[in-house]
């Protein structure tokens, strides 16, 4: 072949290609985002509606239900929408297609949501838009709880420093904390004494909105100096607000003190969160779809000891729900693995043909086919995943074939007697087109994978592509690399011979070919029985084969059959009980409960 010819005649360019295979491999390890599974790249757009006091029932039917139609006639690739209307909120989910624009998809939702507002009922806000996809997901939790702060405080505290240092951290996304008072100033009402007075619960709102006012009033020269004046009838505390004057009755100023007390508060609950027992703060951490779970918790755990720092000694913050212990056990898992495999294959390589130089240049084509391909995948935005390693694990039995059939091909040749380079080239060239025809072989199965759609298409298609090119990889090795090696680290059959045939490792090896020889002549005496019996031996294996297969289906409880699922079942360390209240009951008797 003639890419073997350029192979013995500029050796160090392909050494120096191996090496740049390991830099890059290596260099993709340390820059590829590592995660569980690959990203599932299927776009959707959250419209969060709030409307406080208004029932379930009138949120869906006023606001939600228009929000969908409108959207499904209106914005480009929407697959399907699902929403959820509760007391004062209700949340739409639009699910686009894998080809969407989200861009565009984004800006149209914006765009619609602010026009359903006039046909909204009065009073409508504009809803929150918030765009992730479906690899957006919790990877750590972060819980709050204090002996001596409010439920009040830690929220506060949470939301407003915790939460904002966390956001800043590279794809990491912080929603609102569940559990906990929301900060806010209450203004309870007296409704006898503003039967007294005459009042009603419109003419406080009206003073307080009419004095707690901050307006601009432009500048004003005075000599020289040119001042800006401003209008700032804001109150600096809560308490201050007590004394905002509300109107005059009998010659009497009214204050709000007189009707009303002013308080920093909380409204009521709608969730409550418990750590051992006690009143707390959850806060989620959710991922974007392309960064690296473990990155991102780990500086999210550098970060955190900054913003202790600023937070009350009393205020405790636990991580728990921490995936990256996961994502390590399930990649370290897959890795060793595939180290196993590797030392396996290379053990028995050494037994089959009991030559370490041999057993050392097929050794090394494997892991560079491993490299190149990872770097392949980093270039195509894959990341490291249990689906990328795993096939990478399943293509590690299959990579040896290319570099063992060439060696064991050239030692062929070295045997009867050959000069290494006219080996090497004859060797070669004898396997060529059906080593070629073995890799493509190979490929092809995997091509169906990438015809998937849908969430099968986002987990298997790396698993196809890592495959694929540690196969491309290997066959462009054992045409360059593999030869240049054999140049230099292969002798002549009477010298190899020599220096290996003194050796523990040449006996043993000549002693398990004997056992092997042993083996294979009882394996074709028994083809050979199968072959003279044959409508016999078809039966039967056709019925074991059927019997097999019947027993996959379930049939009654003592046969229950394989079964179906969408993952396998993991044993994750954690218990989790789902209880659902019946409609409409108190969030506090179903915290009880």
């Amino acid at each position: 072949m003639w890419i073997v010819k350029i192979a013995l005649q500029r050796p160090y360019t392909f050494i120096v290609l191996a090496i740049l295979i390991l830099l890059m491999g290596i260099f993709a390890i340390l820059r590829t985002a590592t995660d569980i599974f690959p990203s599932i790249n299927i776009p959707v757009i959250a419209a969060i509606w709030n409307y406080t006091g208004l029932q379930p029932e009138e949120m869906a039917t006023r606001i939600i239900l228009f929000s969908e139609r409108t959207a499904q006639t209106t914005v480009n690739d929407v697959e399907h929408t699902e929403s959820q209307s509760l007391n004062g909120i209700a949340v739409v989910k639009y699910f686009f297609q894998p080809t969407a624009n989200e861009e565009l998809s984004f800006a149209q939702i914006t765009g619609v949501s602010q026009t359903q507002l006039r046909s909204s009922p009065p009073g409508t806000t504009p809803p929150f838009i918030l765009a992730y996809n479906a690899s957006t997901v919790p990877i750590i939790q972060l819980a709050l709880s204090s002996d001596s702060l409010s439920e009040a405080q830690i929220f506060d505290l949470g939301n407003n420093i915790v939460r904002t240092g966390l956001a800043t951290i590279p794809g990491a996304a912080m929603p609102y904390p569940y559990g906990g008072k929301q900060r806010q100033v209450q203004v309870d009402l007296d409704p006898s004494a503003l039967r007294s007075k005459g009042l009603s619960g419109s003419d406080v709102t009206n003073a307080i909105a009419a004095q707690n006012l901050i307006l601009p009033a432009g500048t004003q020269k005075v000599g020289d100096l040119e001042y800006f004046v401003g209008i700032n009838a804001s109150p600096k505390t809560v308490a201050e607000m007590n004394d905002l004057p509300i109107s005059a009755h009998n010659g009497s100023v009214v204050y709000v003190r007189d009707v009303a007390h002013v308080r920093d508060g909380y409204p009521p609950q709608t969730n409550i969160a418990r750590l051992e027992g006690r009143r707390a703060v959850l806060m989620s951490v959710l991922k974007s779809g392309t960064s690296s779970t473990l990155d991102v918790i780990n500086h999210i755990k550098e970060k955190l000891p900054q913003i202790r720092a600023t937070l009350p000694e009393s205020l405790k913050i636990e991580a728990i729900g921490d995936q990256s212990l996961f994502v390590r056990s399930a990649i370290s898992g897959v890795v060793r693995e595939a180290v196993i495999a590797a030392a396996l294959t290379g053990l028995m390589i050494l037994l089959f043909l009991g030559s370490w130089r041999s057993t050392l240049i097929i050794s090394l084509s494997i892991p560079l086919s491993i490299l190149a391909s990872i770097a392949c995948l980093s270039a195509l935005g894959q990341t490291i995943n249990i689906m990328t390693l795993g096939g990478l694990a399943l293509a590690v039995g299959i990579l040896v074939d290319d570099a063992t059939v060439t060696i064991e091909n050239i030692n062929w040749h070295l045997e009867n007697g050959e000069d290494v380079e006219p080996a090497i080239l004859a060797g070669a060239q004898q396997i060529a087109l059906p080593a070629l025809v073995s890799t493509l072989a190979i490929c092809i199965v995997f091509v169906p994978m990438f015809l998937l759609a849908g969430i099968a298409k986002f987990l298997f298609v790396p698993l196809a592509e890592a495959v694929v090119f540690a196969m491309l990889t290997s066959y462009l090795l054992s045409r360059t690399l593999v030869p240049t090696l054999s140049k230099y680290w292969l002798k002549k059959h009477d010298e190899h011979g020599a220096e290996s045939s003194a050796g523990v490792l040449k006996r043993f090896q000549m002693r398990f070919e004997k056992g092997f020889e042993r083996v294979r002549d009882r394996y074709h005496a028994l083809l050979a029985t199968a072959l003279e019996n044959g409508r016999r031996f078809a039966t039967i294996f056709l019925m074991a084969m059927a019997a097999s297969a019947i027993l996959a289906f379930p049939f009654g409880r003592y046969l229950p059959g394989l079964g179906q699922d969408f993952f396998p079942t993991v044993d994750s360390g954690q218990i989790k009980l789902h209880l659902r209240a019946r409609t409409g009951l108190r969030i506090e008797e179903t915290a009880a409960l």
